[in-house]
Protein backbone atom coordinates (compact mmCIF):
# COMPACT_ATOMS: atom_id res chain seq x y z
CA UNK A 1 0.00 0.00 0.00
CA UNK A 2 1.52 3.08 -0.73
CA UNK A 3 0.91 6.13 1.71
CA UNK A 4 1.23 10.04 1.48
CA UNK A 5 1.90 11.40 4.81
CA UNK A 6 0.74 15.33 5.22
CA UNK A 7 2.72 16.83 8.17
CA UNK A 8 0.82 20.88 8.83
CA UNK A 9 1.79 23.24 10.75
CA UNK A 10 0.48 27.20 10.79
CA UNK A 11 1.88 30.22 11.77
CA UNK A 12 -0.44 32.99 13.17
CA UNK A 13 -4.06 33.24 14.54
CA UNK A 14 -7.32 34.07 13.69
CA UNK A 15 -7.89 37.33 15.20
CA UNK A 16 -7.91 40.72 13.37
CA UNK A 17 -5.41 42.20 11.68
CA UNK A 18 -2.40 43.17 14.21
CA UNK A 19 0.45 45.23 12.68
CA UNK A 20 3.11 42.45 14.75
CA UNK A 21 1.04 39.60 12.80
CA UNK A 22 0.12 40.76 9.24
CA UNK A 23 0.08 37.41 7.93
CA UNK A 24 -1.47 33.91 8.42
CA UNK A 25 0.87 30.60 6.59
CA UNK A 26 -0.12 26.93 6.42
CA UNK A 27 2.47 24.84 5.23
CA UNK A 28 1.62 21.24 4.17
CA UNK A 29 5.28 18.73 4.53
CA UNK A 30 4.77 15.56 2.04
CA UNK A 31 6.54 12.53 2.75
CA UNK A 32 6.44 9.39 0.65
CA UNK A 33 6.32 6.69 3.53
CA UNK A 34 7.90 4.26 1.15
CA UNK A 35 10.93 6.43 1.35
CA UNK A 36 12.96 5.87 5.06
CA UNK A 37 13.82 8.44 6.96
CA UNK A 38 15.15 6.49 10.30
CA UNK A 39 18.63 6.37 9.20
CA UNK A 40 19.06 10.48 8.11
CA UNK A 41 17.58 11.17 11.59
CA UNK A 42 19.76 8.91 13.67
CA UNK A 43 22.94 10.62 11.78
CA UNK A 44 20.87 14.50 12.77
CA UNK A 45 20.70 12.54 16.12
CA UNK A 46 24.50 11.79 16.48
CA UNK A 47 25.98 14.26 14.96
CA UNK A 48 23.99 16.48 17.78
CA UNK A 49 25.40 14.08 20.44
CA UNK A 50 28.81 14.35 19.11
CA UNK A 51 28.22 18.45 19.69
CA UNK A 52 27.13 17.82 23.66
CA UNK A 53 23.81 19.63 22.33
CA UNK A 54 20.52 17.72 23.56
CA UNK A 55 17.70 16.50 20.53
CA UNK A 56 15.64 19.31 21.27
CA UNK A 57 12.08 19.60 19.85
CA UNK A 58 12.58 22.14 17.38
CA UNK A 59 10.04 25.26 17.98
CA UNK A 60 12.02 27.62 15.21
CA UNK A 61 10.21 30.98 16.55
CA UNK A 62 11.04 30.53 19.89
CA UNK A 63 14.41 29.04 19.24
CA UNK A 64 15.42 32.10 16.80
CA UNK A 65 14.11 34.53 19.69
CA UNK A 66 15.56 32.74 22.80
CA UNK A 67 12.33 31.56 24.19
CA UNK A 68 11.51 29.17 26.65
CA UNK A 69 13.33 25.92 26.66
CA UNK A 70 15.99 27.83 24.72
CA UNK A 71 15.94 30.90 27.21
CA UNK A 72 19.64 29.87 28.42
CA UNK A 73 21.21 28.89 25.32
CA UNK A 74 23.38 30.98 23.48
CA UNK A 75 23.22 31.97 19.46
CA UNK A 76 25.83 29.74 18.83
CA UNK A 77 24.13 26.66 20.53
CA UNK A 78 20.60 27.48 19.14
CA UNK A 79 22.44 28.24 15.56
CA UNK A 80 23.63 24.35 15.93
CA UNK A 81 19.71 23.21 16.87
CA UNK A 82 18.44 24.91 13.83
CA UNK A 83 20.84 24.48 11.17
CA UNK A 84 20.69 20.40 11.73
CA UNK A 85 17.39 20.17 11.29
CA UNK A 86 17.58 22.59 8.08
CA UNK A 87 20.03 20.49 7.15
CA UNK A 88 17.65 17.51 7.32
CA UNK A 89 15.01 19.18 5.49
CA UNK A 90 17.33 20.50 2.74
CA UNK A 91 18.90 16.66 2.03
CA UNK A 92 16.20 14.52 2.87
CA UNK A 93 13.44 13.93 -0.28
CA UNK A 94 10.41 15.82 1.13
CA UNK A 95 8.31 18.88 -0.76
CA UNK A 96 6.63 21.31 0.84
CA UNK A 97 3.41 24.02 -0.32
CA UNK A 98 3.41 27.46 1.71
CA UNK A 99 -0.52 29.42 2.04
CA UNK A 100 0.43 32.99 2.90
CA UNK A 101 -2.76 34.88 3.48
CA UNK A 102 -2.14 38.42 4.12
CA UNK A 103 -5.10 39.59 6.66
CA UNK A 104 -4.25 43.10 6.15
CA UNK A 105 -7.63 43.78 3.55
CA UNK A 106 -9.42 40.91 4.73
CA UNK A 107 -13.28 41.15 5.56
CA UNK A 108 -13.93 41.25 9.04
CA UNK A 109 -14.93 37.72 10.62
CA UNK A 110 -14.70 35.09 8.37
CA UNK A 111 -12.34 36.50 5.86
CA UNK A 112 -9.37 34.94 6.59
CA UNK A 113 -11.50 30.90 7.09
CA UNK A 114 -12.48 31.71 3.28
CA UNK A 115 -9.17 33.05 2.09
CA UNK A 116 -7.96 29.74 3.79
CA UNK A 117 -10.12 27.45 2.12
CA UNK A 118 -9.99 29.04 -1.19
CA UNK A 119 -6.76 28.58 -1.67
CA UNK A 120 -6.50 25.30 -0.25
CA UNK A 121 -8.83 23.47 -2.11
CA UNK A 122 -7.32 24.90 -5.34
CA UNK A 123 -4.04 23.46 -4.14
CA UNK A 124 -5.64 19.80 -3.55
CA UNK A 125 -7.62 20.21 -6.68
CA UNK A 126 -4.71 21.31 -8.86
CA UNK A 127 -2.95 18.43 -7.66
CA UNK A 128 -5.02 15.68 -7.75
CA UNK A 129 -2.77 13.64 -9.61
CA UNK A 130 -0.17 13.35 -6.87
CA UNK A 131 -2.72 12.26 -4.45
CA UNK A 132 -3.95 9.92 -6.84
CA UNK A 133 -0.63 7.77 -6.73
CA UNK A 134 -1.38 6.95 -3.07
CA UNK A 135 -3.46 4.60 -1.38
CA UNK A 136 -3.91 6.20 1.95
CA UNK A 137 -3.23 10.34 2.85
CA UNK A 138 -2.52 10.50 6.10
CA UNK A 139 -2.81 14.20 7.53
CA UNK A 140 -0.89 14.93 10.85
CA UNK A 141 -1.90 17.63 12.91
CA UNK A 142 -1.87 19.09 16.14
CA UNK A 143 -5.23 20.38 15.97
CA UNK A 144 -4.00 23.36 17.78
CA UNK A 145 -6.03 25.79 15.75
CA UNK A 146 -9.94 24.70 15.59
CA UNK A 147 -10.82 27.04 13.46
CA UNK A 148 -7.91 25.41 10.71
CA UNK A 149 -8.89 22.32 11.94
CA UNK A 150 -12.19 21.95 10.83
CA UNK A 151 -11.18 23.36 7.26
CA UNK A 152 -8.67 20.68 6.89
CA UNK A 153 -11.07 17.76 8.16
CA UNK A 154 -13.46 19.10 5.84
CA UNK A 155 -11.25 20.35 2.59
CA UNK A 156 -9.59 16.75 2.78
CA UNK A 157 -11.96 14.85 3.20
CA UNK A 158 -14.08 16.16 0.74
CA UNK A 159 -12.15 16.06 -2.14
CA UNK A 160 -9.95 13.18 -1.53
CA UNK A 161 -10.61 9.81 -1.21
CA UNK A 162 -8.69 7.51 1.53
CA UNK A 163 -7.98 9.92 4.16
CA UNK A 164 -7.02 10.04 7.73
CA UNK A 165 -6.26 12.27 10.34
CA UNK A 166 -3.71 11.71 12.93
CA UNK A 167 -2.96 13.95 15.73
CA UNK A 168 0.57 14.68 16.45
CA UNK A 169 2.68 16.16 19.17
CA UNK A 170 5.61 18.09 17.92
CA UNK A 171 8.23 16.16 19.91
CA UNK A 172 7.02 12.81 18.45
CA UNK A 173 7.64 13.65 14.88
CA UNK A 174 10.75 15.80 13.10
CA UNK A 175 8.44 16.10 10.13
CA UNK A 176 6.29 18.20 12.17
CA UNK A 177 9.15 19.97 13.23
CA UNK A 178 9.81 20.65 9.84
CA UNK A 179 6.86 22.52 9.08
CA UNK A 180 6.89 24.58 12.02
CA UNK A 181 10.61 25.67 10.89
CA UNK A 182 9.15 25.91 7.05
CA UNK A 183 6.44 28.08 8.11
CA UNK A 184 9.05 30.51 9.95
CA UNK A 185 11.22 30.61 6.98
CA UNK A 186 8.71 31.80 4.75
CA UNK A 187 7.61 34.51 6.95
CA UNK A 188 11.06 35.25 7.72
CA UNK A 189 11.48 35.52 3.95
CA UNK A 190 8.31 38.12 3.79
CA UNK A 191 10.23 40.29 6.67
CA UNK A 192 13.23 40.16 4.88
CA UNK A 193 10.96 41.38 1.75
CA UNK A 194 9.51 43.99 4.07
CA UNK A 195 12.24 45.05 5.91
CA UNK A 196 10.86 44.11 9.00
CA UNK A 197 12.86 41.62 10.55
CA UNK A 198 12.93 42.34 14.13
CA UNK A 199 16.50 42.84 16.48
CA UNK A 200 16.33 38.96 17.59
CA UNK A 201 16.02 37.79 13.82
CA UNK A 202 18.99 40.09 12.73
CA UNK A 203 20.82 38.71 15.57
CA UNK A 204 20.15 35.21 14.72
CA UNK A 205 20.38 35.37 10.95
CA UNK A 206 23.19 38.27 10.93
CA UNK A 207 21.89 40.35 8.12
CA UNK A 208 18.48 39.78 5.60
CA UNK A 209 20.96 39.12 2.94
CA UNK A 210 22.73 36.29 4.91
CA UNK A 211 18.75 34.31 5.88
CA UNK A 212 17.86 34.73 1.92
CA UNK A 213 21.69 33.18 0.71
CA UNK A 214 21.86 30.69 3.42
CA UNK A 215 18.71 29.62 4.21
CA UNK A 216 15.54 30.47 1.91
CA UNK A 217 16.98 30.35 -1.60
CA UNK A 218 18.04 26.59 -0.92
CA UNK A 219 15.05 25.51 1.10
CA UNK A 220 12.40 27.18 -1.31
CA UNK A 221 13.94 24.45 -4.59
CA UNK A 222 11.20 22.14 -2.27
CA UNK A 223 8.51 24.10 -2.57
CA UNK A 224 5.62 23.28 -5.05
Amino acid sequence: MKELSVFIDESGDFGAYETHSPYYIVTLVFHDQSVDISRSLSEMQSRMRQKGVPDYTVHAGPLIRREGEYKNLSVIERKQIFDRLYHFIRIFDITYHSIVIEKKNLPEDIGLNIGITKHLSAYLRDNAEMFMRYDKVIVYYDYGQLELTNILVTLFNTLLTNVEFRKVAPADYKLFQAADMLCTLELLALKCDNKTLSQSELKFFKSGKDLYKSYIRAIRKKRI
